[in-house]
């Protein structure tokens, strides 16, 4: 179903397709994130990545109380957006032969995947809001705190040491 699907009617419909899409993709920000922490060399940037899978798996969660909390099935839709930064993310990882430049490369794409994220949980909080779900705002709401977070932290990782490294 895509974004300006006949199936798309009201703004509850839109609300739960855009669940839908981060549940997708967290599911499979879950399954890319092993892969990341294997290939990271900078050991402060794979606990960083060891935690956010766990958190991710959390957020998953989370998601699964909203679809409940909103009487819904918990389900996922295609996300050609996060396939898409995976994929890429992936691909320039596998072109890095020097380490210290793959940590880099994986910051910069782990901060695509943040700043995905923080988009639709934005989205999604004020969106709830607004269809008077103030229970399934303050849920999703924890789980962009902790995006903004990842993103925070990356960005120390990457200014404090990986791009310096890389960089030499």
């Amino acid at each position: 179903m895509g974004i300006f699907s006949k199936d798309i009617k009201t703004m509850d419909d839109l609300f739960v397709h855009t669940l839908r899409d981060i549940y997708y993709a967290e599911q499979q920000i879950v399954k890319s994130l092993p892969k990341m922490i294997d290939k990271a060399t900078n050991p402060e940037l794979r606990k960083g990545f060891e935690s956010h899978l766990e958190e991710s798996k959390g957020h998953v969660e989370r998601l699964e109380e909203v679809f409940r909390m909103h009487g819904v099935e918990a389900k996922g839709t295609d996300c050609p957006a996060i396939d898409g930064i995976l994929k890429e993310a992936d691909e320039v990882a596998g072109e890095v032969d020097d380490k210290r430049v793959l940590d880099a490369a994986l910051v910069a794409a782990a901060q695509a995947v943040e700043h995905y994220e923080m988009t639709r949980y934005g989205t999604l909080v004020t969106w709830a809001k607004e269809l008077g779900r103030h229970d399934c705002a303050e849920v999703l709401k924890k789980t962009l705190q902790e995006e903004k977070a990842a993103d925070d932290k990356l960005n120390r990782i990457a200014e404090e040491r990986v791009n310096l490294a890389a960089a030499e």
